[in-house]
Parts: structure tokens; C-alpha cells; sequence
């Protein structure tokens, strides 16, 4: 299915600065609550960046002095509860209610203002002049933007080995580029579940969008560790 969008500006729901500061607050709350293994990511970031991060932990558990000692008083919560606490909701998979759907996505816990963030489309991104016959066969989860470049959001087969070359691919040492952990059943950024959204039905009209959003080259690398897509060719960011 082709959408039609006569401008691509009134293809926005809501502003780009909106989105991007939606993901970096969840990211942010997501790196803080697993700030214990993020040891070696923080070695490599500049000591501006690391005391940021040390004192919004410190404001977030008050009283915490020492932060070598704050593994006996942090608690560390799953990542769909870090989403409830940041944007007062939560989303996760489940069946369908549309017959023959099979998966869909619900909120699971608190309510969703107009206008909200509520998942991201994960998976490999193919500009339109890249090889991507064989992983389209019977794939249901391509995705095709306004400017036709292509995200495959299988996670299985062929789709889910190339996601996964690709994501070793473009890793610096600790720090991670992509994150691959939707491939699993343990998913890290819990709005990575995008691809399971289901459309509108006869009974039922859609209470989503999809609006697309390029990552800024300026975003935070330490949280790069949480967006699920990856270009499929290493020179091309989107």
C-alpha cells in the first residue's frame, strides 16, 4: 500500500524537534537505569559528558554520594516500566484483536496523550538502489518512506542475520551504533516494537501514524546503543 502525501511537511504529525527530544528523554532515562554496565562507554566519553550523567543520577537518587557505592541503593527497573516513569505509558506485543492480524501492539499501563511517541519502526535501512530482493520474499514488514528507501522490521530469517552483520558491522569497541536486542525476546529500547503496529480495519479505525524522522549526526553516540535501525551500507546514516 502506497500512502500519498502531497508535501512531505504535512506528512508531520508533530515537529522533528518533538520526536527527538521524546527519544532522547527515554534513552537517557533507559542509559541511567543501566548505568552500572555502561563502564566502558563512559571511559570514552568526554569527562563534560560523564559528569552530566553523574549528577542527573545523583538528582535521581538523592543522598547517593559516592557513586562507586550506588549499586547497594540503585534499583534497576525493566525497560517498559523506565518508558511508564518517562512518558507516563507503556507498549508492548501481543495478539492481535483484528481476526487473522497476528501481532499487534497495545498499552499495556497508563494513557496516551495526542500526539505522544509511542514505538519506533526498527530494522535495516536500504536506500531504493540496494540489493533487497531475496529479504523481501514473503516479508510482510517492509516498510517503504516517501523518498523509497526501505526498512526491513523482520526479525526473523535472512532480515534478522542481515540486521545483525550489520549491526557488528559498525560497532567502535564498547560503543554500540544500533541496537539489536528487538530481535529478541529481551528488547532494551521498549518503543522498538513499530513493525507489529497494526493498520485500520473496517470496524476499527487507526488511533496511529507512522511519521518518518531522520536521526541528527549530532545525536548522543553513548545512546545510539537504543536506536533499532542500521544502514545497510556503512557510509549512509539516516
Amino acid at each position: 500500500t502506497l500512502r500519498y502525501v502531497p508535501e512531505e511537511s504535512k506528512d508531520k504529525v508533530i515537529s522533528d524537534e518533538d520526536v527527538l527530544g521524546t527519544l532522547l528523554k527515554v534513552f537517557q532515562a533507559l542509559f541511567l537505569n543501566d548505568f552500572n554496565k555502561q563502564s566502558e562507554i563512559l571511559t570514552m566519553l568526554p569527562e563534560s559528558v560523564k559528569s552530566k550523567y553523574q549528577d542527573l543520577l545523583a538528582v535521581e537518587h538523592q543522598g547517593v554520594k559516592l557513586l562507586e557505592n550506588r549499586h547497594q541503593q540503585q534499583s534497576t527497573f525493566k525497560p517498559e516500566e523506565i518508558l511508564y516513569k518517562t512518558l507516563g505509558f507503556s507498549v508492548a506485543q501481543a495478539t492481535s484483536s483484528l481476526i487473522s492480524a497476528g501481532k499487534g501492539v497495545f498499552v499495556t499501563k497508563g494513557l496516551v496523550p495526542k500526539g505522544a511517541v509511542v514505538s519506533m519502526y526498527p530494522g535495516t535501512v536500504y536506500q531504493k538502489y540496494e540489493p533487497i530482493f531475496f529479504q523481501s520474499i514473503g516479508n510482510p514488514f517492509i516498510f517503504r518512506c516517501l523518498d523509497g528507501v526501505l526498512i526491513d522490521g523482520n526479525d526473523k530469517g535472512i532480515s534478522k542475520v542481515v540486521y545483525r552483520s550489520c549491526n557488528g558491522r559498525d560497532r567502535l569497541g564498547p560503543l554500540k551504533m544500533s541496537d539489536s536486542t528487538w530481535l529478541t525476546s529481551e528488547i532494551h529500547n521498549p518503543l522498538a516494537v513499530g513493525q507489529y503496529v497494526n493498520n485500520c480495519s473496517n470496524d476499527r479505525a487507526a488511533n496511529v501514524c507512522y511519521q518518518e524522522f531522520d536521526v541528527p549526526a549530532v545525536f548522543p553516540v553513548e545512546l545510539k546503543q537504543y536506536l533499532p535501525n542500521i544502514a545497510y551500507s556503512y557510509d549512509k546514516q539516516r
